[in-house]
């Protein structure tokens, strides 16, 4: 139970710190100045750090639930396969429905679904290399 804490606060932490340096470095703030309309002028960074952390905490514990019906040999096969299933389900939905929706530059959508598989992988491995049931 402890390691599942540690863990799980550790993965907040680092879905924080990734969607702050995924969505604030200039690249993304070019590809996303369609949004300027109608995006916040600030963030309320108290509420984005509970938000990650309670990411972090569910998204280990599905894991763990997950564990032996995913598909891999090893643990970090299985974090990387569970990464790709988060992905799918969190990042590639959202994009398509935003294609469908909304008129957005091609780019955006591209780069939220890169950098939203590069942070579901590196979450992934962290799972895969420091969670196991029964640890």
């Amino acid at each position: 139970m402890t390691r599942y804490i540690i863990v799980s606060v550790a993965s907040g932490l680092l879905f924080g710190i990734l969607d702050g340096l995924i969505h604030a470095n200039p690249l993304a703030q070019r590809l996303y100045s369609v949004y300027q309309p109608i995006a916040r002028s600030s963030v309320n960074f108290i509420a984005g750090i509970g938000i990650d952390l309670v990411y972090g905490f569910v998204l280990a514990g599905m894991f763990l639930l997950f564990f032996q019906s995913l598909p891999g040999e090893s643990a970090l096969l299985k974090g990387l396969s569970f990464a790709l299933l988060v992905w799918f389900l969190r990042v590639v939905m959202s994009v398509a429905s935003s294609w469908m929706m909304y008129t957005l530059p091609a780019t955006a959508l591209l780069y939220t679904l890169a950098t939203g598989l590069a942070e579901m992988l590196i979450l992934g491995a962290l799972y895969g290399l420091t969670l196991t049931p029964g640890s």
